[in-house]
Parts: structure tokens; sequence; C-alpha cells
């Protein structure tokens, strides 16, 4: 399961900036919300962790939160690559201007995308729900892609849930 994971980073780690790099092109750099260091230009060698580093960086994460943990793998201004960590049910969020994608590597649960994010007066924060979404159980191997801007939350989380989550420039 874990090489499985290796191989699958690889993989999205290869096509994820060549994807970027021509939406980049049509503006969709100036989507960016935060200032992030730049992607690897185009011909330079890729991206490589080991599912060894990764593991621990992610264990290390959990050990420091009983709330969501990440281990990154790559972080710029085109594109970002982490192994996320649920141990619980999330609030709703989107992501103005980036595509997100998740490969369920363990755990399992349901997820719920589309809809409106509703946030009740005097609730703490990330405790905010969906309202009008799809909700779909996850299980190994699974993959959610999530549009830009669109609300996405796990609703449900059996135990725990750990996955490769991909969030890369989305066209205009």
């Amino acid at each position: 399961m874990k090489q499985g994971l290796i191989a699958f980073t690889l993989l999205v780690a290869a096509g994820v900036p060549a994807l970027a790099q021509a939406q980049a092109g049509s503006g969709a750099a100036a989507q960016t919300a935060e200032v992030m260091t730049p992607a690897p230009a185009p011909g330079a060698a890729g991206i490589f962790k080991s599912n060894m580093d990764l593991q621990a960086v992610l264990k290390k994460a959990m050990a420091a939160t009983a709330d969501m943990a990440t281990s990154p793998i790559a972080l710029n201004d085109q594109y970002r690559v982490n192994i996320v960590h649920r141990p619980k049910a999330n609030g709703a969020i989107a992501h103005p201007g980036y595509t997100e994608l998740h490969y369920i590597i363990e755990g399992s649960g349901t997820v719920v995308t589309g809809g409106k994010i509703v946030r009740k007066a005097g609730a703490p924060a990330g405790a905010a729900t969906i309202e009008g979404g799809e909700a779909h159980p996850i299980a190994v191997g699974d993959v959610v892609i999530v549009p830009a801007g669109s609300a996405h939350m796990y609703s449900v989380v059996n135990n725990e849930l750990t996955y490769l989550e991909v969030r890369f420039l989305a066209p205009k």
C-alpha cells in the first residue's frame, strides 16, 4: 500500500508541474492568495520524498496535535502536495483559484462537496457546514476532485483518515 503511494505521488508530482505551468500562462497565477516559493522550472529535476521520510514527518505532526496533521511534499506558487491525516470530521472550506484532488490512502468516511458553506453565528471557527452539497462514502483507493472554489468537507471520519492532497491552480 505505502509503495503504491510513492508511485502515485511521483506520478502526480511529475504531471502537475506541467499542467500548472500551462495554466500559469493563462493568468491563473494572479489567482493565488498567498506568496510562495516558485515551482521548479520546466526541465528541472523532479521532486522526490521517500515514503519513510513522509511517514516520519506525518507521525511527528500527528503527535503534536489532536487535529489535522500534514506531511508536505511540495508547496509552491503553482501547486501544493501534502499527505493529510484527519482524526475527526472537519468544518466546510473552499479554496478559490485552486482545484483539489484527494487520493484516499487509509481509512474511510463521508465527503461532502458542492453546495453552500453555512456558518452559524457564535459557532467556533471550523464549525461551518454545507447546505445542498453531495455526500459520498469514501474508502481506500477512492479519488475526490474538488473544483476551484467549491465547498468541501469530511463530514464523517471512521476512526482516522489519511489522503494524498494535490491542490493546483485552476484555469480562469
